[in-house]
């Protein structure tokens, strides 16, 4: 299985080197969407092709977050194309087992009504979960605009802290994971305090309405 995925890495390797910025966005489009490899595999090497001059690193991370758009407008659109027909067979098949029922998709689609924009951005911040966030706002058929902006700021985010870490240590395997782990933990509790300030802010409007 390691030499698969060895394997696997060394073809993506070659193909950011041989096809460039083209290359950098049509696999940062396929980890966005579906296809299960990390974009730790795609962006530091090519950061660090930037450090050697073969590319530029500001067009590395633009490539990046343009690929990561791509990959969450298709599952965006498929979401919105066929989302909500699946949800609702599986709810009518099955729901009654896990008590689900229609009102389910009304409490999506309005969580993402009120919270889209701060689910969207964390969401592309997390590991697990970034390529994955697309699918409820596409159910739930989110501002297109507000999602692409949120999407494309999160993604921004990850991306230069995958740039960051090749371009200034990619020669350096074992400190190159150690700077992106580190990165990943920062980012998680990043998070967890925006969403923390963003709860606060939120429930203090709500009661004030009152």
């Amino acid at each position: 299985m390691s030499g698969i995925l060895h394997g696997i890495i060394n073809f993506l390797l070659e193909t950011v080197s041989h096809l460039g910025y083209p290359g950098i966005i049509l696999l940062m489009a396929l980890e966005s969407s579906f296809f299960p490899f990390p974009s730790e595999v795609v962006i530091p090497p090519a950061a660090y092709l930037a450090s050697k001059g073969q590319f530029s690193l500001f067009w590395v991370i633009v490539s990046g977050v343009f690929g990561s758009l791509l990959g969450a407008w298709v599952n965006y659109f498929l979401a919105i194309r066929l989302g909500r027909p699946l949800v609702q067979r599986f709810i009518f098949s099955y729901g009654r087992y896990l008590f689900l029922g229609e009102h389910t998709l009304v409490r999506v689609e309005n969580f993402f009504d009120r919270h889209g924009h701060i689910s969207t951005f964390v969401g592309r911040l997390l590991p697990g979960i970034r390529q994955y966030i697309s699918l409820p706002a596409g159910l739930a058929k989110m501002n297109f605009f507000l999602f692409s902006l949120y999407t494309a700021l999160g993604a921004g985010i990850w991306v230069c802290v995958l740039a960051l870490a090749g371009y200034l240590v990619g020669a350096n395997e074992a400190l190159l994971k150690l700077w992106i782990k580190r990165g990943s933990w920062f980012l998680i509790a990043f998070c967890g305090v925006l969403v923390a300030i963003y709860l606060y802010f939120h429930l203090r409007s709500s009661s004030g309405e009152r």
